[in-house]
């Protein structure tokens, strides 16, 4: 469904992507985990096209995508959140999820109400009992269900979560475990950025290893825990944890 192949990015001097591919795959969750610094969120950019790339090219169904604005993308299918929350603090919960929509309304050839089609996202998320909230006056794990929200709302067939887990209590991440499973299950891509290791180990299909901007591994999960330079890397003591 959406792949990297050969990405570089280069900022000055600095490496942040050497040669790096991924793929994710429809109806499936794939991990994307590595140290701070790895290069995760520059990949998304890439993607998702707030980051040129210096080389290698995005692909979307096995379309070349990179030359695409993110806007064109999204039209395509690519939804995304961010690692620090893009909401607009001064409208409501709806309000929010309604911008998405309507941006939806204007380039897609269904026929549909966003406002209807905001409070089924709403609801599907269990966020109607706060649907009238102002976004700036909730707690961040809230705000992170309204980013995912708001992210449906344009109905993507790729879905990039980054860090969605973080400022969320244990009860807000089960959900969010249930909530990317069953997307999945409905044949989205599924791509988690995530530091929560737990999670990732337990909802993720495939995972991606990156480290000082290169793939050290990918495989399933029971194989990555285990994988040398994974622990080395990243993991460390903490891989039987993260059973």
């Amino acid at each position: 469904m959406l792949a990297a192949e050969e990405v570089r990015v280069r900022f000055g001097g600095n490496t942040a992507l050497d040669g790096v591919d991924f793929r994710a795959d429809a109806g499936r969750i794939t991990g994307l985990i590595g140290p701070n610094g790895a290069g995760k969120t520059t990949l998304f950019n890439v993607m998702t096209g707030l980051q040129p790339a210096t080389s290698g090219r995005v692909l979307l169904d096995g379309d070349d995508i990179s030359r695409l604005k993110p806007s064109r993308r999204a039209r395509r299918g690519l939804g995304r959140t961010f690692q620090r929350l893009e909401l607009f603090g001064h409208l409501t919960v709806r309000e929010n999820v309604l911008v998405a929509a309507d941006f939806r309304r204007g380039w897609s050839r269904e026929r549909f109400d966003p406002a209807t089609e905001a409070d089924a996202v709403l609801a599907r998320l269990s966020l109607g009992g706060v649907a009238d909230a102002k976004v700036g006056d909730l707690p961040t794990g809230l705000c992170r269900q309204v980013e995912l929200a708001r992210a449906l709302a344009i109905r993507p067939r790729v879905l990039l979560l980054d860090e969605p887990a973080s400022g969320q209590d244990e009860t807000e991440t089960e959900q969010l475990a249930a909530t990317m499973t069953a997307l999945a299950d409905d044949g989205l891509a599924v791509v988690l950025v995530e530091h929560d290791l737990h999670l990732v180990m337990r909802v993720c299909h495939t995972i991606s290893v990156l480290d000082l901007g290169k793939v050290i591994t990918t495989g399933p999960p029971a194989e990555v825990r285990e994988h040398p330079g994974v622990l080395a890397a990243y993991i460390g003591t903490d891989a039987e944890g993260a059973a």
